[in-house]
């Protein structure tokens, strides 16, 4: 099987004022994104109150449960307990959890050097975000660019630790991640803003699929497999995007 046709991530990052912005509902984004093939959500929207943001990812949660995708949290390892969810996702400056913290989630890091890169792989993370690749209009003036060749070369420095590109992307934009070097992509304001976020995600999904340049390793893992600790690079994977509830797997 060719390295693209493993497939890789399209993670789907929340927001939910550019969804309203948007005329659209929050989870209402969420499942239509996961009609359109998207298997992964990262609960972001880390400025709700703790009840609030708790009752949102209990909604994420039933609605990537019934589409047979995994949910992440931003920054709160706790709650991602609490809901069920299949992963953390730690913030640059965010401490390592605590074993108990951390058991059983699969743990990402945000990146934006090399370095911090360096860093996630050594503390033991599972995939790291590495952005912006390119200017973002969810954070407008955030940078410098890393640019086609910034993601592959932090890529190449750390074999061993996924790798998703994150920042302006779109499907053609995307597919170049991929055949640099990433594991897959994560989105925010393409599928938030989008005026069909079905037709977003599935566009991104082809893209990413469509690859050729070689997917990371993790990147065809699910988050059964993946919990508890990084895997090694391995083929066999039959094209689905992003991860399966991890809550029906035995590892």
């Amino acid at each position: 099987m060719s390295a693209g046709a493993s497939g890789g991530v399209v993670l789907v990052v929340t927001d939910r004022g550019q969804a309203r912005a948007a005329g659209h509902d929050l989870a209402d984004v969420v499942a239509a994104a996961l009609d359109g093939g998207a298997r992964e959500v990262l609960l972001r929207d880390k400025d709700l109150p703790p009840a609030e943001r708790r009752r949102l990812g209990e909604v994420l949660r039933a609605r990537t449960a019934a589409a047979g995708a995994a949910l992440h949290v931003a920054g709160d390892g706790g709650l991602a307990r609490a809901v069920g969810a299949d992963g953390v996702h730690l913030a640059a400056g965010d401490p390592w959890p605590a074993d108990a913290e951390r058991a059983g989630l699969v743990v990402g890091r945000s990146c934006h050097t090399p370095a911090e890169l360096a860093a996630a792989l050594a503390e033991g993370a599972d995939r790291a975000t590495y952005s912006p690749v390119f200017a973002t209009a969810s954070k407008p003036g955030y940078g410098p660019d890393l640019g086609i060749d910034g993601l592959a070369a932090g890529c190449r420095a750390v074999p061993g630790l996924a790798v998703l590109a994150l920042g302006g992307l779109d499907p053609a934009t995307a597919r170049a991640c991929v055949d640099a070097g990433a594991a897959g992509v994560a989105v925010m304001g393409g599928i938030m803003r989008a005026a069909d976020p079905a037709a977003a995600a599935r566009a991104l999904v082809r893209a990413v699929r469509a690859a050729r340049g070689g997917v990371r390793a993790g990147a065809g893992d699910s988050a059964g497999d993946r919990r508890g600790g990084r895997h090694d690079a391995h083929d066999g994977h039959d094209g689905q995007v992003g991860v399966h509830d991890a809550r029906s797997a035995t590892t």
